[in-house]
């Protein structure tokens, strides 16, 4: 059996002020469950930067190579040096929760992740649960919503949809 390594690494100073006011409003844009999923995407970000790094001093072809890389995931950028000034909310724009609230699918952050972990979300016909899925330009234009049929009302009762939709039509 194989022992899991964490993928992020905690602050050095765990009560600095600024730092956990910061990610206090990141967590409220983002609609993240803790701080730990900003502390996985600085990780993320910086296995990028240190491939940026590498890639600095090779050449051209290689470049972009890189960069083809970057834009197939969502990170569009002119020349490897500017990858060096991505954040981690360039990469949390790019987890399917954010994405759903993009694109009109749901109207919050925690509405998105409601409807992640509930199963509602489609991509390519497949079922994600999973809110911090990272979403490929590809799969962008393939995300749908999966809304499963509720019991039938009787035939008598009339919900408050269809009054106004009957309104509108008169």
């Amino acid at each position: 059996m194989k022992r899991k390594h964490k993928k992020f690494s905690r602050p050095r100073k765990p009560f600095d002020a600024e730092r956990i006011k910061s990610e206090n409003e990141i967590v409220k844009k983002y609609g993240l469950k803790n701080k730990r999923e900003i502390w996985k995407a600085k990780a993320k970000l910086d296995i990028i930067r240190k491939q940026a790094k590498k890639t600095i001093h090779l050449d051209e072809e290689k470049q972009k190579k890189f960069l083809g890389k970057l834009a197939k995931m969502g990170l569009k950028t002119e020349n490897v040096v500017d990858v060096l000034a991505f954040t981690e909310e360039d990469i949390l724009k790019r987890r399917l929760q954010s994405i759903i609230v993009k694109g009109g699918l749901a109207t919050t952050p925690k509405g998105a992740r409601q409807s992640i972990v509930h199963k509602h979300v489609l991509i390519k016909g497949d079922v994600v649960n999973i809110p911090s899925y990272w979403v490929n330009t590809s799969e962008e234009s393939s995300i749908k919503l999966n809304i499963k049929h509720k019991k039938a009302k009787p035939a008598g009762e009339i919900n408050e949809v269809q009054k106004h939709q009957e309104a509108i039509k008169v």
